[in-house]
């Protein structure tokens, strides 16, 4: 089976995400920009639902920095881009969760 984690910076703690905005708005001068959210989605398999939830918050985020969720938070969005690395790119989140 696979289990799959959302997990997002807590607001106030989401520096990546606010210099993301900045480099928006000024980089490709998009001023009608008002927010970015960044959510790092992992998708784990072939281990317990009990290795998986105690990962969750040990391996995969930390409770009191990040905010988790099973589904793909829902909101007002205009626009959604999802990034991976290239197939034979290195991968430094994948390679420390395996760890």
């Amino acid at each position: 089976m696979v289990y799959r984690i959302y997990v997002e910076k807590k607001s106030g703690l989401d520096h990546a995400a606010k210099a993301l905005l900045a480099d928006l708005r000024g980089l490709l001068s998009i001023t009608g920009l008002s927010n970015v959210r960044l959510l790092n989605r992992y998708d784990v398999e072939n281990v317990s639902e009990e290795l998986f939830t105690s990962c969750s918050t040990t391996v995969f985020s930390e409770p009191q920095l990040d905010n988790i969720s099973k589904d793909l938070p829902t909101g007002d969005f205009a626009a959604t881009f999802a990034v991976e690395p290239l197939p034979g790119q290195f991968d430094q989140r994948a390679d420390s969760a395996a760890q």
